[in-house]
């Protein structure tokens, strides 16, 4: 058999994607990052009558190539909640802003096995976005976020998604220096709001591309 590896998870990611449509969420499958590009921009964007769009942090997003093909778009109001000339305060409020854009852009931190989307955020703009506020929100999730239950996903987060992204994100904290989870009372830490989105509400409005390459952290 050609490509071993891609063909094992493929079947991993189509059992994953029946169990999200049995969550009510309308979910994609796509061989890598820039076919996921692809997938947005010419299938899952453009009925959606898209006048505007945001985003939260999300390396998957980013290795798909998609903000890049959006950023400048004139076509659309965007909101780069990534634009680092903005103080403190504008981007706050430009975070706000953005939980009420027709379509929100973001990943995941993990999804189980049995559908199941797990986040840990530090300001929260990203998961608040997930459960309520844009008409729409696209997850771009690599094969890599597949966890087999919701223990396992939160192992994941707390020991590896979060130590790295401090480490992406140059934080000062415990988990930077040892890369392990220290419960930490840093200023900067990241870690402060779970959510288990057990299904979508309403039906659809959580779009999914699952991409059988591993994205993100």
């Amino acid at each position: 058999m050609k490509n071993p590896i891609d063909n094992y998870w493929l079947l991993k990611l189509e059992a994953v994607k029946e169990n999200l449509e049995n969550n009510n969420f309308e979910v994609h499958i796509s061989e890598s990052a820039e076919a996921a590009k692809n997938l947005a921009l010419e299938k899952i964007i453009p009925p959606l009558d898209v006048k505007s769009v945001s985003w939260g942090g999300s390396m998957s997003f980013i290795g798909t190539g998609l903000f890049h093909a959006l950023k400048d778009n004139p076509d659309l109001e965007v909101l780069n909640t990534f634009d680092k000339s903005l103080s403190v305060e504008d981007m706050l409020e430009r975070r706000r802003q953005s939980l009420m854009v027709d379509l929100f852009i973001t990943g995941t931190n993990a999804v189980t096995e049995a559908g199941h989307l797990v986040n840990l955020d530090m300001i929260g703009n990203r998961v608040a976005a997930i459960m309520w506020g844009p008409k729409n929100v696209l997850l771009i999730i690599g094969r890599n976020k597949i966890c087999g239950d919701l223990e396992d996903a939160m192992f994941r987060i707390k020991n590896y998604a979060a130590p790295v992204n401090t480490m992406n994100l140059d934080k000062k904290t415990p988990c930077r220096k040892t890369g392990i989870c220290h419960d930490c009372s840093s200023p900067d830490r990241i870690c402060n709001y779970w959510t288990i989105t057990e299904k979508c509400f309403s039906k659809g409005r959580i779009k999914i591309i699952l991409v059988n390459e591993d994205l993100g952290f």
